[in-house]
C-alpha cells in the first residue's frame, strides 16, 4: 500500500459551519458533498481526533488517494483563496472556455451584413448555405456550416423569407 505525507486538515469554525451545511441538506452535488464529508472526518481543529486516510476511504466507500487528493487540493486552495469557507471543495470556474469560439461578435455582423445584401447573381434570395459559402469565400472565417449560419441570423432576428 502506498505511503502517503501526512497533510494536516485544520478547519476554521466557519469552514466546518459551512461544510456540514453543505452535507447536511445535500442540495449540493455529490462530489462537493464527499469532498465535504472528508474534510470533516480529516478536521483535527481542537480537541478532535484525526481519522487516517484509510479509515476515511472506507467510511465513504473511496480510495485512499482521492481522500489524500481532496486534502491536498483544499490545502493548496486555502493558501489561494483564504476568504471562501468552502474553497475546497468547488471545483475552479475556467478562465477559458476548452475551445474558443469561432463565431465572435465581429464575424456575427459580417454574416448578418452578407444577409442583409442583395443576393448573388441568378438567385432571387440568400439561403443559408450560401451565405455559409460567401464567409469562407471573403474569408470571414476558415469553415463555417449552414446551421450554425441560421443561429446567427436567428439571433439577430433576421428571416431569409
Amino acid at each position: 500500500m502506498a505511503e502517503y505525507r501526512k497533510l494536516r486538515i485544520k478547519l476554521s469554525e466557519e469552514q466546518r459551519k459551512s461544510f456540514e451545511q453543505i452535507v447536511r441538506k445535500g442540495v449540493s452535488g455529490a462530489m462537493e458533498i464527499r469532498r465535504a464529508n472528508v474534510l470533516l472526518l480529516a478536521d483535527e481543529a481542537g480537541d478532535r481526533k484525526r481519522q487516517k486516510d484509510v479509515v476515511i476511504a472506507g467510511m465513504l466507500q473511496i480510495t485512499p488517494q482521492a481522500v489524500h487528493d481532496i486534502k491536498l487540493k483544499f490545502l493548496e486552495r486555502k493558501d489561494t483563496v483564504p476568504d471562501e469557507p468552502s474553497c475546497g471543495i468547488r471545483r475552479k470556474k475556467r478562465e477559458t472556455p476548452p475551445v474558443q469560439p469561432k463565431c465572435t461578435g465581429d464575424v456575427e455582423a459580417k454574416i448578418t451584413a452578407i444577409a442583409c445584401s442583395s443576393p448573388p447573381e441568378g438567385r432571387s434570395r440568400w439561403n443559408l448555405r450560401l451565405i455559409a459559402d460567401k464567409a469562407v469565400e471573403l474569408e470571414i472565417v476558415d469553415s463555417i456550416s449552414h446551421t450554425q449560419v441560421g443561429r446567427i441570423l436567428k439571433k439577430t432576428n433576421i428571416s431569409l423569407t
